[in-house]
């Protein structure tokens, strides 16, 4: 049974125009996206900024409201739970935010900012147990208890998301959102974030949804990635998979900007015409066409399925075949050949 699904879920804002405000315009940031995540999974989500990651991140935990769709979580649909009832299932999902410097209430102590949610969900009323459980996730995450009478300010950006992952902790969740963890922090730390992230996956059994936009990052950490654009996904499947061989025209774009060591190596960088369409304006038929090098006529009015087109592998690109279909045309050549 998974963990989470999520089955066409949207997330489009109102634009205001006119006199009296009145929305004639949405921003689709998420546009009918679907995925799972088994228990203790780890599910990557990559793309450009202004792909809708972030949105789709918070849409799930409810911390932005779905315009449609359904979040089954646990085998219950929390897509419109609201007040008491979302706040008693809050404390089975967290989030770590991407800025550890603006996501720590200031004037808080570290011990304070992580035993917040203890008190919230009345985990610890004995004063004793509530240190012990401080002491308890500050180990956990590489900080003593002799800091907990510090302030954010007090602490540099890689102990800050320490502190940030402490507190997703502290109520036992089952599925934590990372939004972009390590995207703010240097590259010694982000290993250091990583591995961190990854010990206690081990250690608790917790499942993540991993939103990145370093592809390189996302391959090491995660199990299955998905490709996100335009509100949209374009191509999911396993992480090595989908990095060694993608599918897709877009995610060969992205990663071909990935940076490569080997000053021989033959990889060829991919530059995408324009820019990103906008979201209140999404262009007909494939979301990607203005952009790709590939597209052919269809690709303007007809709008890919994301579909199976290898066990476990799923792309939205008409110029992708499944491998039933490839074994139809080769029959069909064979059968033709004299």
């Amino acid at each position: 049974m998974n963990l989470l699904e999520i089955q066409n879920l949207k997330v489009h804002f109102p634009v205001p125009r006119g006199l009296f405000g009145r929305a004639r315009e949405f921003v689709r940031a998420v546009d009918g996206v679907s995925l799972t995540i088994a228990p203790g999974e780890t599910v990557g989500l990559v793309g450009e900024s202004g792909c809708g990651k972030t949105t789709l991140g918070r849409a799930v935990i409810k911390l932005i409201e779905p315009t449609a769709g359904r979040i089954i979580f646990e085998g219950e649909d929390i897509a419109r739970l609201k007040g008491a009832e979302l706040r008693a299932r809050r404390r089975r999902f967290q989030m770590i935010f991407q800025d550890p410097y603006g996501s720590l209430d200031p004037r808080l102590t570290v011990g304070d900012i992580i035993g917040e949610a203890l008190d919230i969900h009345r985990l610890t009323p004995q004063p004793g147990a509530r240190r012990q459980r401080i002491e308890a996730l500050l180990k956990d995450v590489g900080l003593d208890w002799s800091q907990a009478e510090r302030y954010p300010h007090e602490f540099s950006g890689g102990q800050r998301q320490r502190i940030g992952i402490a507190r997703a902790l502290a109520v036992e969740p089952r599925l934590i959102v990372c939004d972009e963890p390590v995207s703010a922090l240097d590259v010694s730390v982000q290993a250091q974030i990583i591995n961190l992230l990854q010990d206690l996956q081990h250690e608790h059994g917790i499942a993540y949804l991993f939103v990145a936009h370093d592809l390189a990052v996302v391959e090491h950490i995660s199990r299955r990635i998905l490709v996100m654009y335009l509100g949209r996904i374009v191509e999911a499947g396993p992480a090595k998979t989908v990095c060694r061989s993608p599918q897709h025209p877009y995610t060969q774009a992205l990663l071909s900007a990935v940076p490569v060591v080997d000053p021989d190596s033959k990889r060829k960088r991919i530059l995408l015409k324009g820019d990103v369409p906008s979201p209140i304006h999404p262009p007909a038929g494939c979301p990607f066409h203005p952009r790709c090098p590939v597209a052919e006529p269809r690709c303007q009015t007809e709008t890919p399925p994301l579909r199976e087109t290898q066990p476990g592998r799923w792309t939205a690109c008409h110029l992708v075949k499944a491998e039933n279909e490839l074994r139809a045309e080769t029959h069909r050549r064979d059968s033709l050949s004299p």
